[in-house]
Formats: structure tokens, C-alpha cells, sequence
């Protein structure tokens, strides 16, 4: 199983260490060090819920100017707000930052009001992503791409600066739709997905369509496909400190993600206003939710408690687990946790 951290921290309070971006710098260094697989950020708009993370291309500067080998990836692009010479464009400067160490994960987009940035992609966003992805990885190959310019005429152009890699790593991101699966599988591409909206086993199943769109491409060489689970991530020497510790961080995440989570359909669940919710069933939901992920739906508590965890995923065809490690625990605790993380990445 590989490992590799994953952020996505809700931003509604000070930063408790004076620079937000310690934890995301602190723990790329340690991962970096550790032999864990890869740093991933997200792209998040609009709320303090991800809002850390506007662009995933500029914090994935940062962490290749920190590090020396880890991969470093976007998870995720949100691929209709873009124009692929721009997203090819500023992947190109961090993959030659970091010794061509880049990976992207794109996404549809989340949340309506993310699409103020560019209206007309809303409708039909989800082709727009894998049409987009496709765009990518043709500009990353050195291909050109016709445009109208300013005066109306076609031209051809290329993305610059050229990558250290010729061959984009890239993954579909997935709330949980079995289409979307299937649909990165036939493309020959990884999928980068989570445990909101979707159990284990409803999981199991999406991972064996899959592999079966990846063994089905025409082109078919042997490659199996990459699933990338994120799951919320704490580990330290005895579960019920561990619990203590982790339950108001996370209940408050919990709820901070709960009213984009019912607002958007999240794996094609009905859409449900949140402030028509009354306040114990808001507090029902989000207790029920950290009951949830602390007994099996993340690794968080010690590590004989998430080997069998990991040992259960690696069993339904997950590849890689990227642990989300900012959702709200004071910096200094976290990143004294990522010591018991490598251990469970050694025995892994």
C-alpha cells in the first residue's frame, strides 16, 4: 500500500501557529524524508471548507521548492473553470520546479457557486472534465492546439515551459458515481475517490468496474489502473487519547463540510437545504459521521487499529491511501501524529 498526505483543512479560524501554510510545508518535508508516496492539494472556493486551497498549482510551487522526491499533485483540479494551455501552462513550471515530480487529479466541480469563475462550464461540466484531461495530456505531450486569437483567426499554439515528464500521471476524481469510474478507466486513468456518500462495499464494487474499463481499452498494456482512497488520518500511542483528541477537530470539520455536502448531491444523494435542518439534527448527522470515521471509516487512533483498515482496503483494490491530515488538529499535534503515520506506512 502507498501512502501519501492529502489537504483539504476548513480555514474558519486562525491559524494556530501564525502561517497557515506550516502544516501543508512542515508535513511535505516529513513525507518528503519518509519515502511516502506523494503531496496532494485540492482546488476550493469560496469558504472557509478548503479555503486554504484556491489554486493547487501554486501550493504545489511551494511544496516542490521544499522538497526533493516526493510527487506532488493536485487532487483537484476543478478542469471546467480552465482553459487546458492554462492548466498545461502553469503544471509545466511546477513539474520543472520539482525534477518532473507532477500528478493531476481532475475534478467536475463541486459546488454550483464555484462556477461564478466561469458560468457557461456549469451544465455541462462532467464531459468538460474528461474532454479537458484529454486537452492536458495532448499540450503535455508537446502538441499543438488550434485557438481562435484576439482577431477571431485560428492558430496553432503550444504550452511552455515544456515538462521534465512526457507522460502526465493523471487520475478522474470521483464522489462516488460508477460512470465516473468506468469513464476513467477507458481513458487509462487513475481515480482519486473518498468514503462520503459511499461505503466500503459499494466502493469494492465501483473499483471492480474499474478494472474492467481498464483491461477493455483497446490499447490495453498490462496496467491494472491506480484507486486512491482519501480517508481522515491521526494516529498516536493509545486510542483513547486519540479519540479525545480528534473528536471536537473532526466533528467541527464534520459540520463545517456538512452544508456543501447536502447542498450538492455529493454521489447522487437529493439535495437537501441545510438551514431547513433543525440544530439537533444537524448535531444527530455530524455525531452519527464521527462515529463513523473513527470506528472504520479513516485511520484515526492508533496503528493495531488501522492495520486491519489498511489491510481491508488493500483487499478491495486500493492502491494508494492519502491521509487527510488538516482537519483541525493544532499543527504541532499533527505533525508529532505523522511519526506513527510512518509506522504504519513501514508495516504496510
Amino acid at each position: 500500500m502507498d501512502f501519501s498526505l492529502f489537504y483539504f483543512g476548513d480555514d474558519s479560524g486562525a491559524a494556530d501557529s501564525g502561517n497557515r501554510y506550516d502544516l501543508v510545508l512542515e508535513g511535505a518535508r516529513f513525507a518528503d524524508e519518509n519515502d511516502f508516496t506523494a503531496v496532494w492539494t485540492p482546488e476550493r472556493h469560496f469558504h472557509p471548507f478548503g479555503g486554504l486551497y484556491p489554486n493547487p498549482s501554486v501550493t504545489g510551487a511551494a511544496i516542490a521548492a521544499a522538497t526533493r522526491r516526493i510527487g506532488i499533485r493536485a487532487g483537484s483540479v476543478v478542469a471546467p473553470l480552465h482553459h487546458p494551455l492554462r492548466i498545461a501552462e502553469e503544471w509545466g513550471v511546477v513539474d520543472n520546479i520539482s525534477g518532473g515530480r507532477v500528478g493531476l487529479a481532475f475534478a467536475s466541480g463541486w459546488h454550483a457557486v464555484d462556477f461564478a469563475l466561469r458560468r457557461e462550464a456549469y451544465e455541462n461540466r462532467r464531459q468538460l472534465m474528461l474532454d479537458t484531461a484529454e486537452q492536458v495530456r495532448a499540450l503535455w505531450r508537446g502538441e499543438e492546439m488550434t485557438v481562435l486569437d484576439g482577431a477571431g483567426e485560428e492558430k496553432k499554439v503550444r504550452a511552455y515551459p515544456p515538462p521534465v515528464q512526457r507522460r502526465l500521471p493523471l487520475w478522474i476524481t470521483s464522489a462516488g458515481g460508477v460512470e465516473t469510474f468506468r469513464n476513467a478507466g477507458s481513458m487509462g486513468a487513475g481515480v482519486l475517490t473518498h468514503l462520503l456518500g459511499q461505503d466500503l462495499d459499494e466502493l469494492a464494487a465501483k473499483i471492480a468496474a474499474y478494472r474492467e474499463a481498464v483491461a477493455a481499452r483497446p490499447e490495453a498494456d498490462g496496467w491494472t489502473g491506480h484507486v486512491v482512497l482519501m480517508v481522515h488520518t491521526f494516529l498516536g500511542e493509545d486510542d483513547d487519547t486519540a479519540r479525545e483528541l480528534v473528536r471536537e477537530p473532526l466533528r467541527a470539520y464534520l459540520r463545517s463540510s456538512l452544508g456543501l455536502l447536502l447542498g450538492s448531491g455529493v454521489a447522487g444523494a437529493r439535495k437537501i437545504d441545510p438551514s431547513r435542518l433543525r440544530e439537533k439534527d444537524v448535531e444527530f448527522l455530524v455525531d452519527r459521521a464521527f462515529d463513523r470515521y473513527y470506528d472504520d471509516g479513516g485511520l484515526l487512533g492508533t496503528v493495531p487499529k488501522a492495520q486491519p483498515i489498511v489491510e481491508r482496503l488493500r483487499g478491495l483494490g486500493v492502491d494508494e491511501v492519502a491521509c487527510l491530515i488538516d482537519f483541525g488538529l493544532p499543527t504541532d499535534v499533527v505533525l508529532d501524529g505523522l511519526v506513527h503515520l510512518n509506522e504504519l506506512r513501514k508495516l504496510s
